[in-house]
């Protein structure tokens, strides 16, 4: 299972912090090795700290006015290519943010209101056949893996 880095506590998020993920299967999955840990945005070339980023028309757009679609894109990609390369099917990923939100990111205009939709990552993920889920919907990550 790929699972956003910053969910497992990594420094990676814009802030350069982590968001710990506090839930005991989390910890199952860890001691029995079913986690790659990924974050897009490093992956992609992007800094920590950096700038934080929002998606508008398409493009991911920092709240300096820098374009940084381009880097957003590749972190994708790898994010794509670890999972067919390792027989991913499932994904956990942050919430609202610009490449792993799954239900909601923010609207792009830098003033901390959310929308429905997709990161890029996330879109990526979900067409390629990866299902993806986010902190939030953990029990239905529970419930597919049984399946």
């Amino acid at each position: 299972m790929l699972v956003s880095s910053c969910l497992l506590g990594q420094p990676v998020r814009y802030d350069g912090k982590g968001q710990t993920l506090q839930h005991p299967q989390l910890r199952v999955w860890q001691s029995n090795k079913k986690i790659i840990s990924f974050c897009p945005e490093v992956a992609g070339g992007l800094s920590t700290p950096r700038a934080p980023a929002e998606i508008i028309q398409g493009k991911v757009i920092t709240n300096s006015g820098e374009d940084v679609t381009e880097q957003f894109q590749t972190g994708a990609n790898i994010a794509l290519e670890l999972c067919k390369k390792n027989k991913v099917r499932f994904a956990l990923l942050k919430e609202s943010s610009p490449s792993c939100g799954r239900n909601t990111i923010y609207d792009g205009k830098h003033r901390g209101v959310k929308i429905i939709g997709l990161g890029l990552t996330a879109a990526l993920l979900i067409k390629n056949g990866v299902q993806v889920f986010s902190e939030e919907q953990i029990p239905a990550l529970i419930k597919a893996l049984a399946l």
